[in-house]
């Protein structure tokens, strides 16, 4: 299976419980620029249970539509646990999903520090107002393998919150 068709099927199984849960989901995305969405979107029927997404890649877009602080960027940067908190809050307020999913993170080749490498990814997910933690992820390879990847794991992480299993058959 290419790596398409198994974003394609872990998609395509999430929607499946979103809808036997009778839930939405909707996304704030940086580095993975609008993947995220692109691979939900691909699904057929997907906009009975996909609110939508924002591609917020700059600081001030983060701020202007997400409520990001200024203060936490400034901070701590577009790059942290608490950033990617804010933009999951973000979703809450300006939507009505049910579920919603944030990722900022450094898919390269440059942009990289020490402290923040290329690969780093944060991200945040939760159920109606509740993004209380955010995780760190490093993920390998080029531009696209780190956005790929992901994108999987944003998938991964909402399709194992909802466990998902329990409606749709496991893994």
């Amino acid at each position: 299976m290419s790596e398409d068709d198994a974003l394609q099927n872990l998609a395509t199984r999430l929607g499946r419980c979103m809808q036997a849960r009778e839930m939405t989901l909707a996304a704030a995305e940086s580095c993975t620029g609008g993947l995220l969405a692109k691979v939900i979107t691909d699904v057929a029927g997907s906009s009975a249970w996909f609110e939508g997404g924002v591609v917020s890649y700059s600081n001030a877009f983060k701020h202007d539509l997400l409520g990001v602080s200024e203060a936490t960027l400034k901070e701590h940067g577009a790059v942290s646990g608490e950033t990617v908190l804010e933009m999951c809050d973000g979703i809450f307020a300006r939507t009505r999903a049910d579920v919603a999913v944030s990722i900022s993170g450094i898919a390269g080749p440059g942009g990289g520090s020490e402290d923040k490498p290329v690969g780093l990814v944060w991200m945040s997910w939760g159920r109606r107002d509740k993004c209380t933690q955010a995780f760190s992820f490093h993920f390998e390879g080029d531009r696209d393998a780190v956005r790929r990847q992901a994108v999987e794991k944003a998938l991964r992480s909402v399709y194992d919150l909802l466990r998902c299993e329990a409606f749709v058959g496991g893994d």
